[in-house]
């Protein structure tokens, strides 16, 4: 039964992955990603983030730009475990995780050779999610434990039918980046890019758990928790790109990012008193790993039409295998995230243009990486948009993409520890759902 409420508590953790990139980053921060996908070789603003080094081929003078993205999604997890009520003992647990208002702003000013930039948004995370009817991990782990307590009394161990279970979870986390550097035209075709993001990471993690006999008032197990956390760390960023005629080829690495985050416990309750040793983890004032990886982003475009008609295509790698998380979960992963890029761009006139865009995302997941407090789905996305020319100082920028994600199945057999320390077998089918939309203005001095 201990350990039973050791896994109801880690169960309280919500894992928020981001609206695009890795297992950790969010990489759509502005909204010409979100209408083409691939920026890895832009000259634009947008290329603060996506290609810092490109940044050294635009316009003499200031730029800013101001973006807006709102991204939902869904988190469900369709469990089959034998002391499940339901037909064919299966029960889909529903997750909700909105972000309504991820905002992200840009500046640069260039003059000669010399770029400096800066950026400010939401670089991880994700949003808020709540799940309110609790996950697998409480309910089966619960269910067994109560079970086997109650083996041996006269009229039988207690089935679920005797009992009501009520428990909720939500959580909330953001890693806010603050990013700064300079780019250098070293040549009139080639130029560098060094500079460094500021990440904060803030998150809640809440819940509840009450198992009480029908017609009883004092429950069996009483558990809640109210912890928030806290960390940071700084990523040094380095970049490279060549331009020549309508070619860019452009490269992007960011190095591993060591980040702690830390509790503040406003509440933790566990009765009866014997089960609080499960609630270590989330003590106040304890620390726990949460690295972000280094990532190596490669992109080339070219100009089939010049003025006119453009496409890149583009590569992700994050070394996700060797980001401390807790409990060392990444040495689990089978390699690090692989991403692939494709987006195509047509400047219909001179004031309107359309784009759209692809991208694949291949996890590298495994059984013993996938849990009910963190969990993803490889994926492919696709976005759409377009851009108006206001004037010659401002433009308008909009685009939606959304993601479709591939089931994973995770099957455990009964034995020793069997599903979730139950000894009983139990089969988890994880899915995800989102869509993201987001509008921006670019502007010129």
């Amino acid at each position: 039964m201990k350990k039973v409420l050791g896994l109801i508590i880690l169960a309280l953790t919500v894992g928020l992955n981001a609206t695009g990139g890795g297992l950790l980053h969010n990489t759509n921060q502005h909204i010409a990603f979100v209408r083409m996908m691939a920026r890895g070789t832009s000259n634009e603003i947008d290329a603060v983030f996506t290609n810092p080094a490109g940044t050294a081929f635009m316009d003499q003078g200031w730029q800013l730009s101001l973006n807006i993205q709102s991204a939902y999604q869904t988190r469900n997890v369709t469990t089959t475990f034998p002391l499940f009520v339901e037909e064919d003992h299966t029960h889909k647990f529903k997750g909700d995780a909105a972000a309504p208002v991820l905002p992200s702003l840009y500046a640069t000013y260039n003059k000669n050779k010399w770029t400096i930039s800066g950026f400010f948004g939401v670089t991880g995370g994700g949003g808020k999610c709540s799940f309110d009817h609790g996950l697998p991990m409480f309910n089966a782990a619960v269910m067994a434990g109560i079970y086997s307590k109650t083996a041996g009394l006269p009229s039988g161990p207690l089935l679920p039918n005797a009992y009501d279970i009520n428990t909720a979870m939500k959580g909330r986390q953001f890693i806010i980046g603050g990013q700064f550097g300079a780019a250098y035209r070293i040549t009139p075709h080639f130029s560098g890019f060094a500079g460094f993001r500021m990440n904060y990471f803030t998150g809640n993690q809440s819940g509840y758990l009450t198992a009480t006999l029908k017609g009883a008032e004092q429950p069996m197990a009483n558990i809640a928790l109210d912890c928030d956390q806290t960390g940071w760390g700084i990523t040094p960023i380095l970049g490279i790109n060549y331009k020549w005629r309508g070619l860019t080829l452009a490269a992007k690495y960011e190095f591993k990012t060591n980040l702690n985050i830390e509790n503040d416990t406003k509440q933790l309750v566990a009765e009866p008193t014997e089960y609080k040793a499960a609630l270590a983890n989330f003590e106040d004032g304890v620390n726990t790993p949460n690295d972000l990886p280094s990532v190596l982003y490669v992109a080339a475009g070219y100009e089939f039409i010049p003025n006119k008609l453009r496409g890149t295509v583009e590569f992700h790698w994050y070394d996700d295998k060797h980001a401390e998380m807790a409990d060392d979960k990444q040495l689990a992963l089978r390699h690090g995230t692989y991403e692939v890029l494709a987006g195509v761009e047509w400047d219909i006139n001179k004031i309107f243009t359309v784009s759209a865009g692809f991208q694949n995302t291949d996890y590298g997941l495994s059984d013993n990486y996938q849990s009910h407090t963190s969990f993803a789905c490889d994926s492919y996305s696709i976005g759409f948009g377009g851009a108006a020319n206001i004037n010659r100082h401002i433009k308008l920028n909009i685009g939606y993409f959304w993601t479709n994600y591939h089931n994973y199945t995770k099957t455990i057999p009964a034995g020793n520890p069997g599903y979730c320390n139950t000894t009983l077998p139990g089969t988890d089918v994880f899915s995800r759902s989102n869509k993201v939309f987001g509008m921006g203005i670019d502007y010129k001095f």
